[in-house]
């Protein structure tokens, strides 16, 4: 129950006069990338200045936003940037967050039915190797979303095969599929 407890509240991460942010589960450092990464497994964070206690979580947000986008790692057009740089200016920016927000929802709900009405609709599902080829599905569908949201029944990261462990195994599964995909076309 306290490890439920612990992820329904947010992390609390510190920032130190040094600017230093301070993991206060783990206690340790973290770096941005850190917090990207506790972001992308579902965790919410909190970071508040050490000092003042002012919330900083979102200016952090958009650092970590801004540093993808600068890497080439693009999710926003330039339009929709543009807008967004337009609606602070203009009175449809009181509407912006609550659009932006169901629109994420909206995207979160659409992926998670999809992954369900393929599991339903698909009789391949049944077959063996099946689970191994859905959780690389899954993983590109993630890597292509940046990780947003969640997708249905495949593995968690801290459940995913250490590097090169059961690689053999799911070549063979992937092997055996596409044998038993080929005696269907026949």
């Amino acid at each position: 129950m306290a490890d439920k407890d612990k992820t329904d509240k947010p992390l609390l991460i510190k920032r130190y006069a040094s600017r230093r942010l301070y993991n206060t589960e783990t206690s340790d450092y973290v770096t941005l990338e850190d917090i990207a990464g506790f972001i992308r497994d579902g965790r919410e964070v909190q970071i508040v200045d050490l000092k003042s206690g002012d919330d900083l979580t979102r200016q952090y947000l958009l650092q970590i936003v801004a540093e993808h986008e600068s890497k080439g790692e693009s999710v926003l057009p330039v339009n929709v940037l543009t807008d967004l740089v337009r609606s602070y200016t203009t009175q449809a920016g009181t509407m912006v967050p609550q659009f932006l927000a169901a629109s994420f929802e909206a995207f979160r709900e659409s992926q998670s039915k999809w992954m369900e009405n393929m599991n339903a609709i698909n009789p391949i599902a049944k077959m063996p190797g099946f689970e191994a080829m859905q959780a690389q599905q899954e993983a590109f569908l993630k890597a292509m979303t940046g990780g947003m949201g969640s997708f249905g029944t495949g593995p968690r990261r801290d459940e995913a095969p250490k590097e090169g462990e059961d690689l053999d195994a799911i070549k063979k599964q992937l092997s055996d599929l596409q044998a038993k995909l080929n005696k269907f076309d026949k």
